[in-house]
């Protein structure tokens, strides 16, 4: 009886079930995050990809850098 009260008396892996709980929430918001700004980061990556895209249409048709 004496090892399983010493087994429930110790509180070694308390720590790690803390820091399990919080590198999970850690993720959850990190996951969150993501997808709240997921849309921003692709419509601007959109735009810049137009922009590139006009860039080099009319490099291509002046041969020139005065675009």
């Amino acid at each position: 009886m004496t090892k399983i009260s010493a087994f429930l008396k110790d509180e070694a892996g308390a720590v790690t079930v803390d820091w399990v709980v919080l590198t999970a929430a850690v993720v959850g918001l990190g996951l969150l995050i993501f997808n709240w700004v997921r849309p921003a980061v692709s419509n601007l990556a959109e735009a810049i990809n137009g922009e590139l895209a006009a860039a080099q249409a009319c490099l291509e048709q002046n041969n020139a850098a005065t675009c």
